[in-house]
């Protein structure tokens, strides 16, 4: 897999402009944060956006997938200002669940989601190389 990041343009943190791979493409659906048993693991943004991670990586598992084959994210929050408010919390998360890894990204606020509770919702694309 590949970053792309087109000459002369700053190198973005925290995610990358684009991303190339060959191989088999794995999807999710919106991922939420909540346990095995439908459970939520947090009332905050952060807590729910860490097991969101944990829950995109046991699905991509299934298939032979792993957090360095993701590609891209797009990631559902209800509160754009709850977010960059928790940003120190969720890039703790994030080295601790997925590392040095940093795929395509987008995010986008929105007035609720399916699930009452959920403050973020996440859809992954992977590529595992064939």
């Amino acid at each position: 897999m590949k970053s792309l990041l087109p000459p002369g343009w700053p190198r973005p943190k925290g995610y990358s402009n684009g991303m190339a791979a060959h191989g088999r493409f794995v999807v999710t659906a919106g991922v939420v944060g909540w346990d095995a048993e439908e459970r939520f693991v947090s009332d905050t943004l952060a807590g729910q956006f860490e097991q969101c991670l944990r829950n995109i990586l046991a699905i991509l598992e299934c298939d032979g997938a792993e957090a360095r084959n993701i590609a891209r994210l797009t990631c559902y929050v209800t509160s754009i200002d709850e977010y960059l408010a928790s940003l120190a919390e969720i890039g703790a998360a994030w080295k601790s669940v997925i590392g040095p890894h940093y795929p395509a990204m987008a995010l986008v606020e929105v007035v609720r989601l399916v699930e009452r509770a959920a403050k973020v919702e996440i859809e992954a694309t992977a590529v595992v190389p064939e």
